[in-house]
């Protein structure tokens, strides 16, 4: 069969990869895709964009795919599902109505005060005059969030009540975010070690992937602004059964039951980012209605099923069948970003040593590439690669995915040096 990905980032790489291994899948078509993409054996480009939703429709008749998997969340939101029901062809994600989980962020958080997630306490504001008082009124730190879209980048972490009054103002005015920050959430800061928690669902049932951990401030030691991810491992140590359970149990299953309660009922990944407090007791810091970028590619490369046979499952509602099953070894994602990233960056440089990385026995997953006129690849985003390895263990994994990130060069280009560093130091104990 054909497969349809859309979306042209690193996960959406890493989903065209997966299908691609699948003895089902005859092509896999990736819109817009990447440089990365193109080069993939059974994969091929086809120029339309993620959002321009009818020509996705027309490109799937016309190429008669059999499955269309989305990656990024503005098409979601748009509604992309929906048209695609709509012409009788099979999509996996939420519809426009279930995927307002992550398209607005005072949406969700009302959604979990209604049915007992676990959140942090928040109040929403479109008036600055009001969330002005109310953030002189409160303790800092504290967390004022875009309720829109904004590429992972909508959140800020205020140490000082003139840094919320600030970012505030910026989202309010439209300044930062434009229309995605005509609302805000203000939230308290909650403490603790960030978890992402990713399910399969197919309306009714629900099929955990494995865990992961993200890295999202820019700078080694967690620190600087707030990034869509730079680099993720899985698996992460911390989830142990007990905790699994509780997600499960506090937050996936009512999360989906609501959803269903509320008539949006809820089909594709769920991601759930989570802070796990020093009790163990876990809280909902955001929902994604898709697989994480970059926990994707980690999680990818550690799957030992069938990827195209499970979406088939999520999409036919038998996920209830289905038992992933998953590379023992741990993997780690270390992401490449432009200079300048999370702002504006300088785009058409070109990335040497991108077959030497990968002779190191690493997997470099593009997010940010293009060809240029004499079809050498080239920088076209803020994260550009992300290099991912399997080892024996966590140390291992990151000592590959460092060994193939230096084997790659252009003008700029900037990492973390400690990604998977909280999982290494939880192994020698």
């Amino acid at each position: 069969m054909k497969v349809l990905v859309i979306g042209g980032g690193g996960r959406e790489h890493a989903m065209a990869w997966a299908l691609a291994r699948s003895k089902q899948v005859e092509e896999v078509l990736v819109a817009p895709g990447n440089a990365g993409t193109e080069r993939e054996p059974k994969v091929r480009n086809i120029q339309v964009g993620a959002e321009d939703i009818p020509a996705l429709v027309q490109q799937a008749r016309e190429q008669e795919v059999a499955l269309t998997v989305v990656g990024p969340e503005a098409p979601l939101v748009a509604g992309v599902v929906d048209a695609f029901q709509q012409a009788g062809l099979a999509c996996l994600g939420p519809t426009a109505d279930a995927a307002e989980l992550e398209g607005s962020k005072a949406f969700a958080k009302a959604f979990m005060a209604r049915h007992g997630v676990p959140t942090a306490a928040y109040r929403t504001f479109d008036d600055l005059g009001a969330a002005s008082d109310y953030i002189r009124e409160h303790s800092t730190p504290m967390v004022i969030k875009a309720d829109g879209l904004a590429s992972g980048k909508g959140v800020e972490v205020a140490a000082t009540k003139d840094e919320a009054l600030l970012a505030a103002e910026r989202m309010l005015s439209g300044q930062a975010f434009g229309d995605a920050g005509a609302r805000v959430v203000v939230e308290e800061c909650l403490q603790g070690e960030e978890l992402s928690f990713i399910a399969l669902v197919d309306g009714e049932h629900v099929v955990a992937m494995a865990s992961s951990q993200d890295h999202k401030p820019r700078d080694d030691g967690d620190r600087g602004p707030n990034t869509g991810g730079m680099g993720a491992y899985s698996p992460a140590p911390l989830m142990d059964e007990q905790l699994y359970q509780r997600v499960m149990d506090e937050v996936i299953r009512p999360t989906v039951q609501g959803l269903a309660a509320e008539g949006r009922p809820y089909q594709g990944f769920l991601y759930a980012g989570l802070m796990i407090d020093a009790d163990g007791n876990p809280r909902v810091l955001e929902y994604n209605c898709r697989l994480g970028d970059p926990e994707a590619q980690p999680l990818l490369m550690r799957l030992d099923a069938d990827f195209a046979e499970v979406c088939r499952a999520a999409l036919e509602g038998r996920l209830g069948e289905v038992d992933l099953a998953w590379d023992s070894r741990p993997a780690v994602g270390v992401v490449m970003a432009a200079a300048g990233y999370p702002g504006s960056v300088e785009r058409g440089d070109v990335i040497e040593g991108l077959d030497d990385a990968e002779a190191t026995g690493c997997k470099v997953f593009h997010g940010g590439t293009t060809f240029d006129a004499d079809g050498r690849v080239v920088t076209n985003g803020g994260r550009v690669l992300c290099c991912c390895a399997l080892g024996e263990r966590v140390s291992a994994a990151q000592q590959a995915a460092y060994r193939g990130v230096a084997a790659i060069h252009w003008e700029g280009v900037f990492y973390r040096r400690d990604i998977g560093a909280r999982a290494i130091a939880r192994e020698t104990g």
